[in-house]
């Protein structure tokens, strides 16, 4: 094998090295139904993406102040990615009661 047919598998695998979760970042499902967060406590990494999937007949957030505040309508989905670490807890603007919890570490 030549040097020039390395070297983009090379320049590949040092970005990779470099950014890290690029190439760990995973997709994390929650499921909204009966008006709570299905599981309840997810644990992510920076980087991994949060979809809430809304299985009620009305809409939802997913709700942490000064993290991200993303509207669910019915029937439909919304996400965020990861940030930081350490544990983020989210609420539903709508329905106070209905909480959740995103333990983050790397």
């Amino acid at each position: 094998m030549t040097v020039m047919a390395i070297l983009p598998k090379l320049c590949l695998a040092a970005a990779l090295s470099v950014t890290g979760t690029a190439a760990s970042a995973t997709t994390i499902e929650v499921t909204i139904e009966k008006l709570e967060f299905r599981p309840a406590v997810v644990t992510a990494r920076p980087g991994d993406t949060i979809v809430w999937r809304n299985k009620d007949v009305m809409d939802h957030t997913a709700t942490s102040k000064g993290s991200f505040d993303v509207v669910i309508p019915a029937g439909k989905s919304g996400s965020t990615v990861v940030k930081g670490d350490g544990a983020v807890d989210y609420y539903c603007r709508y329905h106070p009661n209905m909480k959740g919890r995103i333990e983050v570490g790397r």
